[in-house]
């Protein structure tokens, strides 16, 4: 592997991919650690060692930054506001006839979405920043814990305004530079840029555990659990259900098609991370609840009741919430991003069909069994890796950004076994010998 690695250096196009994109993701990172004009950089670094824990939408939208976001940089909401774009956009596909028919029409469409795409991720930067603002006009509301009173140099409407502009116009250069690097790099320049915020946080999260709980052996300890949770991670991001397709030859003029045989890959996790993308949000909206009632004379007991049980990572019912919120969202996602009928249609209409399986309505009926298992183990997968963080939590008092769980190691994985794959392909194009034998 390692020489292959030296190969793909070797190869000049290659070579000039890989440096553009080291030096875009450099570029990145720098950026994230520009403060936002208005901000006090001084009074932000007092008040982050001395803060608690963050709720989990702020502690999640730090994590996709890179820590930009509680260091209020130029950068500081990151690639969120376009994940969330992207999210809606795939989810008003199944809504919206006009988006169903550009997802269809191929490659024209696609472009229109994209653009789709880009507005409206403006469009929550504007709503994302002037809501983050807001919560920076009072420290203890992004630093809960601390003593900080200030840490904007003026609360004036200009400034605020130029605070707002600054943030949204970062998010718009986040992602001109991510198309960047899916144009002139190695590919997959927003899910690279989100590796990359993420793989920043490892170092300092991992070198927290060892400074709160003093001890050598657990750090070494986290860190060789970290390495076999990222090799089943590996396994069963990569495990697939193929199922056999058969296509029978038939005659156009005077060429014979068909008679092949391929498959369809059915991976385990379907949904990726985003099941717990939309959990983690969910479950965030109580803590917001509880913030609004705090400093008032009289709390409602339903309020009181939220703060015991739904707001700490490591109750018994915030985690359960939490695994049925993703098991839900798991099967909601796979269900409206591969519809079994159109599969099973286009394989009709190409003279494809599964080998004992009638085709038409009993291969989508096939597919459908066939998904809905797939779901529940990789449901239960999702649900397992989710609790990671919360679990450690309670066992070696880590904060909600653990590194090794969660959102962050699914996105790691995910990014890093794409990316290889991606490289492999280029250099099988050189006729060098790849990563993966």
């Amino acid at each position: 592997m390692l020489t292959a690695f030296g190969r793909a250096f070797t190869t000049p196009e290659l070579r000039k991919k890989l440096l553009f994109t080291i030096f875009v993701m450099t570029l990145f990172r720098l950026g994230s650690h520009i403060p936002t004009p208005g901000v006090s950089y001084v009074a932000v670094q007092e008040c982050r060692p001395a803060a608690g824990q963050a709720n989990q939408l702020l502690g999640l939208a730090n994590l996709f930054s890179g820590g930009a976001l509680l260091q209020l940089s130029i950068f500081a909401l990151g690639i969120m506001p376009y994940i969330t774009a992207s999210i809606i956009v795939q989810l008003l596909t199944v809504v919206i006839p006009r988006f169903e028919t550009l997802k269809k029409e191929g490659q024209t469409g696609q472009a229109k979405l994209t653009q789709y795409t880009r507005y409206l991720t403006i469009g929550l930067a504007v709503l994302q920043s002037s809501t983050f603002v807001t919560f920076a006009r009072n420290p203890a509301q992004l630093f809960p814990g601390s003593n900080c009173e200030q840490i904007l140099v003026d609360d004036g409407f200009v400034t605020v305004a130029i605070m707002v502009l600054t943030m949204t116009a970062g998010t718009g250069l986040i992602m001109w530079m991510g198309e960047l690097i899916t144009e002139r790099g190695v590919g997959n320049g927003m899910s690279l840029l989100i590796f990359t915020s993420i793989a920043a946080g490892f170092p300092s999260s991992l070198w927290a555990i060892k400074q709160r709980d003093g001890r050598w052996d657990t750090f070494i300890l986290v860190i060789l659990m970290g390495l076999a949770l990222i090799a089943v991670v590996v396994f069963v991001e990569q495990c697939q259900r193929r199922i056999p397709v058969q296509y029978a030859k038939r005659m156009v003029g005077r060429r014979m098609y068909g008679g092949t045989t391929t498959y369809i890959p059915l991976k385990v996790n379907q949904a990726n991370v985003i099941p717990i993308i939309f959990a983690a949000s969910l479950l965030a909206i109580p803590g917001l609840v509880v913030q609004f009632y705090q400093g008032r004379p009289e709390v409602p007991v339903w309020v009181e009741w939220i703060q015991a049980h739904l707001v700490r990572g490591d109750h018994p019912w915030y985690m359960a919430i939490y695994v049925l919120l993703i098991v839900f969202f798991t099967f909601f996602y796979v269900s409206i991003s591969f519809n079994p009928q159109d599969v099973a249609d286009n394989m009709k209409k190409y003279g494809g069909f599964i080998p004992g399986i009638r085709a038409g309505r009993p291969t989508a009926q096939y597919l459908s069994y066939v998904l809905n298992r797939i779901t529940v183990v990789g449901a239960l997968y999702l649900a397992i890796v989710s609790l990671i963080p919360l679990v450690a939590l309670v066992l070696i008092d880590a904060n909600q950004n653990f590194p090794f769980g969660g959102t962050s190691l699914l996105i790691i994985v995910g990014v890093g076994l794409e990316t290889v794959k991606q490289i492999e392909s280029r250099l099988k194009q050189h006729h060098y010998e790849g990563f993966l034998r």
